[in-house]
């Protein structure tokens, strides 16, 4: 079965294919050397293949689900060439993350949630966490853009009250992308910040609400009990909010982005990923890894820092891409 068909314009396949560029050329580096001198796949060349895969930040347990699908196919077909490699992988990879009905999405879309009792419509609220340092409002940024550019509404919200910076960075992607953002003094209580935010956006009756948080790990019982506070105030103006909430990670940092996914699951609630900063990196497998691990689906990458270059994920796409 082919998976691979066009999806994306072309204009968004080439930002795509020069995103991924740095690990799809380290990716097939290695592959080459991994298969020199050989015409078949064999219990060598998957023993290479398997350490190919795992320096390339696909992660063990995708790895290993991986080989255990070409070696299924090797004893079927008997003799497969080295030279078809590229193309199996491409289509086991493609296989094994179609077995979620996720990261098939080829455009911004928001869902069309009841109006409220009053009449007014219901905005579609996304509380953005994650660590400092990842991209966190550059993807609120870039997502603010995409919305407004679909014709909607947006309101921004800054309870990232920790850091005079976060707040003052979030007001500059506002302005550039002319949205209204809802913002207290450093040092105020984010639950206060996301509960104003809520009531402007339903006043002007916006359609989507981003929220973004600080990022504090390293004492997650603060992290868990200050961002399950924010979802119960936030919860007194709508009463199902936040309807996504977007964990953003560093592609860049690879496992560490795991590790990130992992601790962050473990302390709040996460409906969805953004992989950002895949363009500077050789670790985009990670994506990968990531989408066949988690449970949880990656919905947005970013490949590249221009405005544009955060994309909606497409997981044939992204396989395409990397394995093309």
């Amino acid at each position: 079965m082919s998976f691979f068909k066009k999806i994306f314009s072309s204009e968004k396949k080439e930002t795509l294919d020069k995103g991924l560029e740095k690990s799809k050329s380290s990716f097939f580096t290695k592959l080459n050397k991994a298969v020199a001198g050989k015409s078949k796949v064999d219990d060598d060349v998957l023993d290479n293949l398997e350490e190919v895969l795992v320096t390339s930040d696909v992660g063990v347990n995708t790895t290993l689900k991986v080989i255990e699908r070409i070696e299924e196919r090797v004893a079927r077909d008997k003799y497969l060439g080295t030279s078809e490699l590229n193309q199996i992988l491409r289509e086991e990879i493609a296989g094994l993350l179609s077995e979620t009905n996720v990261g098939e999405d080829t455009d911004y879309t928001i869902p069309e949630l009841p109006n409220q009792e009053n009449g007014n419509k219901t905005p579609y609220v996304v509380m953005v966490v994650g660590v400092n340092g990842v991209g966190k409002t550059t993807t609120i940024g870039k997502l603010a853009y995409q919305f407004k550019k679909k014709g909607l509404k947006v309101v921004l919200g800054a309870a990232d009250t920790f850091r005079a910076a976060a707040i003052d960075q979030l007001q500059v992607w506002a302005d550039r992308v002319d949205v209204p953002m809802i913002k207290q003094d450093m040092g105020s209580d984010p639950a206060s910040v996301a509960f104003d935010t809520l009531q402007s956006g339903v006043n002007q009756d916006a359609d989507v609400i981003i929220i973004d948080t600080a990022g504090r790990l390293h004492n997650k019982v603060n992290l868990m009990n200050e961002l399950t506070k924010v979802k119960r105030v936030m919860q007194k103006v709508i009463a199902d909010a936040p309807h996504d909430v977007l964990l953003v990670l560093d592609g860049s940092t690879g496992q560490n982005a795991f590790e990130q996914a992992k601790q962050f699951t473990a302390a709040t609630e996460v409906t969805s990923l953004a992989v950002t900063k895949l363009d500077g990196t050789a670790k985009g497998g990670v994506v990968i890894g990531i989408s066949d691990q988690f449970k949880i689906p990656v919905k947005y990458i970013g490949v590249g820092e221009g405005i544009e270059d955060l994309q909606v994920f497409n997981k044939y796409e992204f396989v395409d891409s990397f394995f093309k």
